[in-house]
């Protein structure tokens, strides 16, 4: 069955180069190309032998996958691609349940029909109209399409392509809909997926059933971005999006039940694992792992070896025959890439562990087979974590800029209760659609369960070192040097001493990180504006006293994990002081979640805007964590020192736009002096030049993002910056900053740094 894995891996790897290589013009001539070289190959090598046969199904698997490609591009992306930009009537058949927006109305994946008769898969916007639909129902409306393969401000992506969504439509109008007598089979997984969730729902409280839901369903609607960011610091994301360990259970269950090695197990355990695809919604990673079981059930029955390589191999070319794009897929490249560290290594550290420990014989006694359960089960867990992160270690770091150090261990203290409340939540779920009362009763131990894990996963995500955000270079350093350590551990022959690279690596990362926070401390001050997208978050380093202005923006993650996770890089768990300039969202939104993560001394705030929920909300969080707030009503100065001290200025008027009823913020560490104006525009900069006697800074945060309406001439003759940070989010709908402002600060003889070219923006002064 090897032969199998050559040609899928070279299908894999022909349609990974297209993809990443933008091969798309050149598809059919090295398609062509290959099929020449393969059958030359085939006449030139006529001595049969295993190299002569794995050499043409390389080249033959590498024709067919820029073949497959080409064509999967004309019949499915191509319709897709004439219809960018333009308003149609659109039919389309509804392919699963709506959405709730987050601005309101409804999304719904549905399935479009072209002029071609091909079906393209689409994201579909519509108002209200849309609460209704269902799975089957068959839709007809006036849509505005446009192409999934960037966002709607222009910048490209492949979050939609890569799951073969090729189309988004806003619907305008009436929405007709038809909807058949019955519901076909192809949506029946969709039916049964919801009548799970809400089975869960009903069954577990409701502080439980979210987590309860995500872990079986790999549904994440109802997980708060506090618990989410949490799981991610812990390493342990991929318990609530199903995978191969979620599968491996459900067929261990169904194998525990009905008996090892029969035809009729491994039957129901394929027709299981199908209908639970459907259910988890068909992601890459439940795909893969579904592929890989449905081989290992198939192989028994059609008398072949079973063979992990060769299941890894078919299952990716499956995915990409299924959809090429689905290659820039992070959760199937992470797939991918656990599966294969584990059959890489997982089984040589196991077996090194267990024999270093004496544990790889089998006892005669049951008894003391009892009590080796549990350490065998650690040995296992940690070998498999090993081995997954040899190759997923890389990929995390390359897409999320962040790798978990906690992982080994919270993995240990979570996979065996995940298993049990995997099965626990399935089965509950089922019942609760037949009998409730009877499910009720079943859930009660693995609520306890669910509370475990949530506790675990909460406490062990708190340290300020469980996951490494990768921003210094000591780090990423380290990064390298660990994996050449791990790949060195487990590839050496003879002995190999566990201590040498174990030492090596922390003695290395406590080097990185006393590096990292040196180099933080080195100078009377720093600032460092964080790259938040559309927002602002400046912290200011005066001596050793440590303030945050502002923490609120767009960023993909959290604007609180944003600051959190910087200051937490550096070892430093809490701030002196946080000022909140207004209350605007693109300022203050992140403030909640760095509440949840990182110790405050004191906030300062406007007292304005009595009532803002975003105020009301920040108060409630500062009283629960017992929270110092001091409301600025007049310039008002914190001292770390004698030399260092940060003034905060009070609104620059009682009336006006919330922009003008903002605090600003001068730092001053010796002659070294930083001002940030918040979204101050031109009156409360004239108000401010006319009241305080700024010195001449160093550095200027520009007002309102770089916008014209702010850093006016007046401001920039007194302060006289030597540099212009702007926190902006990179193709923003305001479009900051503006020209002029531009012109303004060099003019001036500012050099400007912005944060959506350069993102985090580091800056050390000397008094």
């Amino acid at each position: 069955m090897r032969k199998l894995a050559a040609f899928a891996f070279s299908f894999a790897a022909a349609v990974f180069l297209t993809i990443y290589g933008g091969l798309d013009a050149l598809l059919l001539p090295l398609g062509g190309a290959l099929v020449v070289i393969t059958l030359i190959l085939a006449l030139l090598l006529r001595k049969k032998c295993h190299a002569r046969t794995r050499v043409l199904l390389i080249f033959s698997g590498l024709a067919a996958g820029f073949l497959w490609t080409a064509v999967y591009i004309t019949v499915f992306f191509r319709p897709a691609q004439e219809l960018d930009d333009c308003t149609v009537r659109l039919t389309a058949a509804v392919a699963d349940w709506p959405q709730e927006g987050i601005y309101g109305g409804y999304t719904v994946l549905v399935k479009a029909e072209m002029e071609s008769g091909v079906k393209v898969s689409a994201i579909l916007y519509t108002d209200d109209q849309g609460g209704g639909l269902r799975p089957g129902d068959r839709i007809r409306t006036i849509a505005h399409c446009t192409l999934g393969d960037r966002t709607f401000a222009g910048e490209k992506i492949t979050y939609y392509t890569a799951k073969g969504i090729f189309l988004r439509g806003t619907a305008y109008g009436r929405l007709e809909v038809e909807r058949p007598e019955m519901v076909m089979p192809q949506y029946w997984a969709a039916w049964a997926s919801k009548a799970l969730k809400q089975g869960i729902d009903a069954t577990f409280p409701e502080n439980v059933a979210g987590f309860a839901r995500a872990l079986v369903t790999g549904n994440r609607d109802n997980l708060t971005d506090e618990f989410t960011t949490s799981l991610e610091r812990a390493g342990l994301s991929h318990t609530v999006a199903v995978s191969g360990m979620h599968l491996a259970f459900l067929a261990s269950m169904l194998t525990a039940l009905l008996g090892r090695g029969k035809r009729s197990t491994a039957l129901l355990t394929i027709l299981w694992v199908v209908l639970f695809c459907g259910i988890a919604g068909n992601t890459p990673s439940v795909l893969r792992a579904a592929v890989m079981i449905l081989m290992l059930q198939l192989a028994p029955l059609l008398d072949r070896e079973r063979d992990g390589p060769t299941s890894l191999a078919l299952a990716l070319l499956f995915l990409l025959w299924l959809n090429p794009f689905s290659a820039a897929h992070i959760g199937l490249q992470l797939s991918f890439a656990a599966v294969a560290g584990i059959l890489l290594v997982s089984d040589r550290i196991q077996d090194w562990l267990l024999k270093k420990f004496r544990m790889d014989g089998r006892p005669k006694h049951w008894w003391v087979r009892l009590l080796r359960a549990g350490p065998r089960f650690a040995v296992s867990t940690l070998s498999a974590t090993l081995g997954a992160s040899m190759l997923t270690i890389p990929l995390v770091a390359l897409h999320f800029n962040m790798v978990s150090l906690i992982a080994p261990v919270s993995n240990l203290l979570t996979l065996w209760a995940v298993g049990f409340l995997f099965i626990g939540g399935l089965a509950a779920g089922t019942l609760a659609v037949f009998l409730p009362g009877a499910a009720a009763v079943l859930a009660v131990p693995f609520i306890g369960l669910a509370r475990y894990l949530q506790w675990v996963i909460e406490w062990v995500a708190r340290p300020a070192l469980a996951a490494l955000p990768l921003e210094s270079v000591y780090y990423r350093a380290w990064l390298v040097l660990a994996c050449i350590l791990l790949l060195a551990f487990v590839r050496e022959k003879g002995r190999r001493p566990v201590w040498v690279p174990l030492t090596a690596g922390m003695a290395a990362l406590a080097v990185a990180v006393l590096f990292t926070r040196t180099s933080f401390y080195l100078g009377d001050m720093s600032v460092t504006v964080l790259d938040v997208g559309q927002g602002q978050s400046v912290l200011v380093r005066t001596g050793r006293f440590l303030t945050l202005a502002d923490c609120g923006g767009d960023s993909r993650d959290d604007p609180g994990d944003v600051a959190a996770n910087y200051l937490q890089s550096l070892g430093i768990s809490s701030i002196d002081l946080l000022v909140v300039s207004h209350y605007h969202a693109d300022h203050a939104n992140g403030i909640p979640q760095l509440l949840n993560r990182v110790g405050v001394g004191k906030i300062a705030l406007p007292d304005v805007e009595e009532g803002d929920l975003l105020r009301e909300e920040i108060l409630s969080i500062a009283e629960e964590r017992r929270i110092p707030v001091q409301f600025i009503r007049e310039d008002t100065r914190f001292e770390s020192s004698e030399r260092c001290f940060v003034s905060v200025f009070a609104p620059m008027s009682e009336e006006g736009s919330t922009n003008e009823l903002g605090l600003t913020v001068l730092a001053c560490a010796g002659n070294a002096d930083v001002l940030i104006t918040g979204d101050m525009e031109w009156e409360g900069e004239q108000r401010l030049v006319e009241k305080a006697a700024l010195p001449d800074v160093e550095v200027l945060v520009a007002g309102h993002h770089g916008s014209d309406t702010s850093t006016t001439p007046e401001l920039l003759a007194a302060a006289r910056p030597d540099l212009a940070l702007i926190s902006v989010g990179l193709n923003n709908k305001y479009g900051h900053p503006g020209v002029d402002t531009l012109y303004k600060l060099d003019e001036a003889g500012a050099k400007i740094y912005r944060t959506d070219l350069y993102g985090t923006i580091e800056v050390q002064l000397s008094g």
